[in-house]
C-alpha cells in the first residue's frame, strides 16, 4: 500500500482533471446552484411586493421539471399511445417525439433576464421609436380583477412591436407569458424570448400529438396562475383591419379552466400605430395573397443602420404615436356560458377590442382623404373634425388636444412617405400609397361611420 507508483504526466494530469471535475460536479455546482436559486428567490420575493400580480411559483419552476410534468402527464401520455397506434410506430418513439415538441414549447423564464434586461429594453426601444400614449387605461377595473385569477391578455396584431409596447406598459403589473410563432425560432433570438417566458406556437400544425402538448402546456400554465398575453387573430394583419378569431389557444384556456378553484379573466387590449415598421412588407403579403413575408436581414439591418445614422447626424424624427387602450375585462367566473362557448367569446373579445381602438392622426387623415378626395388644408380639417365626432375619449387621441395640429402630425408622415401629396387640387392619395393609406384607414374603418351615398373613393381622387 505504501508502495511508489510512477505515472506518466499527461496521465496524472488527466487523473487531476477527471477529480476536479467529480468535486464540482457533486459538491461545488449543487451549492453553487443552491446558493444562486436562494438569492434568486429572495429578489423575486421583493420584486412581487412591487408586482399588482406576483409571479406565480409554476412559472419560476425549472424548465425540465416543466417539460418531465409535461411527458408524463395523463392526458399527453394517451395521446403518446394514440399516436403510436395511429403512425405505427413504438411507443417509446412517439414518447421522444412528445419531448421533443414540450422542449420545443416550454420557455425556460429568467427573472434577471425579463425585469433586468427586456423590460429596460422594451422601454428604450418604445420611446426612441414613438410618442407612447395609454389612450383609455380603466385603473379601477384593472385593480379590481381578483388576485388569485388568472389573467390573459389579448391583443389585436398590428406589428411585431405589439411585444415591445405591451411588455413596457405592463411592466409593473406582472411578467407576461407570449405564445410566440415560429418566426422567433432562430438563434439568438429564440433563447432571449425563453427567458422572457414566451412559448412557441407552431400556428398551421395539425399534428395531433403537437396540439395535445401545447394543449397540456396552455392549461398547466393557467392553472398555475401565468399572466399570458396572446393574439387571437393568428397573425400580424396584412391589411390593417381586425381580423375574425381563431378560438385555438382561447378554446385551450377555457377548457382546462378550474373556475370553482380561481376566476380567468381576459383584458381586451387594443394597438395602433401611426407608422407600423413592416407596413410595406405586410401590405406586399396580402397583395400576393398570402403570409409570405419577405423580410431579408439585409433589408431589415439597412433600416436599422439609417436610423441610427439619421440620429448620429440629429435628423433623427420618432415615428409619430402608439397607442394603447385596455378595454372592459371579461370574467369566466362572471360569465361562465362563455367557458362552454369559445366562439362566442374569442368574438367578444375582438369586439371589445375593436370598440377600444386608439384613433390617431395618421389613420384618421388618411381615411378622410380616401373618402373625400383632394381638399385643401381648411376642408381637411373641417372633415377631420366631422370624422371625430362620433369618437370618445376612449378612443381618439388628439394631440395637445389640437385639432389643427392632429391633422399637421398626420399629414405629415403622409406627405414624407410620398402616401399623400401636395397638388394645385389639394392634397391626396398617390397612386402608389393608395394600399398604405388603406392600411391605416383600415384600422378604425369598423369605427366610422358609412361614408353617404357611394363608399368608393372619387373619380377624382382615383386619377
Amino acid at each position: 500500500m505504501t508502495a511508489t507508483v510512477t505515472l506518466p504526466v499527461w496521465l496524472f494530469v488527466l487523473i487531476l482533471a477527471f477529480a476536479a471535475v467529480t468535486f464540482a460536479s457533486h459538491f461545488l455546482f449543487p451549492s453553487v446552484r443552491w446558493f444562486l436559486r436562494r438569492r434568486l428567490e429572495r429578489a423575486v420575493a421583493r420584486l412581487n411586493t412591487r408586482l399588482e400580480r406576483p409571479i406565480q411559483p409554476f412559472k419560476l419552476a425549472r424548465r425540465y421539471d416543466l417539460i418531465q410534468r409535461l411527458c408524463y402527464d395523463p392526458e399527453v401520455t394517451r395521446a403518446i399511445v394514440d399516436h403510436a397506434r395511429e403512425t405505427g410506430v413504438r411507443e417509446d418513439v412517439a414518447f421522444e417525439e412528445a419531448r421533443r415538441y414540450a422542449r420545443e414549447i416550454v420557455p425556460s423564464f429568467s427573472a434577471a433576464a425579463y425585469f433586468g434586461v427586456a423590460i429596460r429594453a422594451a422601454r428604450a426601444l418604445s420611446n426612441a421609436l414613438y410618442r407612447v400614449r395609454m389612450v383609455r387605461h380603466d385603473t379601477e377595473a384593472l385593480s379590481a380583477i381578483d388576485r388569485n385569477a388568472t389573467v390573459v391578455f389579448v391583443m389585436n396584431h398590428r406589428s411585431n412591436m405589439d411585444y415591445v409596447l405591451v411588455t413596457y406598459l405592463a411592466a409593473d403589473r406582472s411578467a407576461l407569458s407570449y405564445a410566440v410563432g415560429e418566426w422567433a425560432q432562430v438563434w439568438p433570438l429564440s433563447r432571449l424570448i425563453r427567458a422572457m417566458g414566451a412559448y412557441f406556437i407552431r400556428r398551421k400544425s395539425r399534428n395531433t400529438l403537437y396540439r395535445r402538448v401545447l394543449q397540456r402546456y396552455v392549461q398547466l400554465s393557467t392553472a398555475g396562475g401565468v399572466t399570458q398575453a396572446i393574439f387571437p387573430e393568428g397573425g400580424l394583419s396584412l391589411d390593417g383591419a381586425l381580423a375574425a378569431p381563431k378560438v385555438g389557444l382561447t378554446k385551450y384556456i377555457t377548457e382546462g379552466a378550474d373556475l370553482s378553484a380561481h376566476d380567468v379573466v381576459f383584458v381586451p387590449v387594443a394597438l395602433n400605430y401611426d407608422r407600423v415598421l413592416e407596413d410595406r412588407i405586410l401590405v406586399a403579403a396580402g397583395r400576393a395573397g398570402g403570409r409570405r413575408f419577405e423580410a431579408r436581414i439585409g433589408v431589415v439591418a439597412g433600416f436599422a443602420l439609417r436610423q441610427v445614422w439619421l440620429w448620429l447626424t440629429g435628423r433623427y424624427r420618432r415615428f409619430g404615436y402608439a397607442a394603447v387602450s385596455f378595454g372592459d375585462p371579461v370574467s369566466l367566473r362572471a360569465a361562465p356560458e362563455l367557458a362552454q362557448a369559445p366562439e362566442e367569446l374569442a368574438q367578444t373579445l375582438i369586439d371589445r377590442i375593436g370598440a377600444v381602438t386608439p384613433v390617431l392622426p395618421v389613420p384618421l387623415v388618411a381615411h378622410v382623404l380616401l373618402h373625400g378626395g383632394p381638399m385643401r388644408r381648411p376642408a381637411l380639417q373641417d372633415a377631420f373634425s366631422d370624422a371625430a365626432q362620433g369618437l370618445n375619449r376612449g378612443q381618439m387621441h388628439l394631440p395637445r388636444g389640437d385639432r389643427d395640429y392632429a391633422v399637421e402630425v398626420g399629414l405629415r408622415t403622409l406627405l414624407k412617405r410620398g402616401i399623400a401629396a401636395d397638388t394645385p387640387e389639394g392634397y391626396r392619395i398617390t397612386g402608389e400609397g393608395r394600399d398604405l393609406a388603406a392600411f391605416y384607414a383600415n384600422s378604425i374603418r369598423h369605427l366610422m361611420p358609412e361614408p353617404e351615398a357611394d363608399t368608393q373613393v372619387s373619380a377624382t381622387a382615383r386619377s
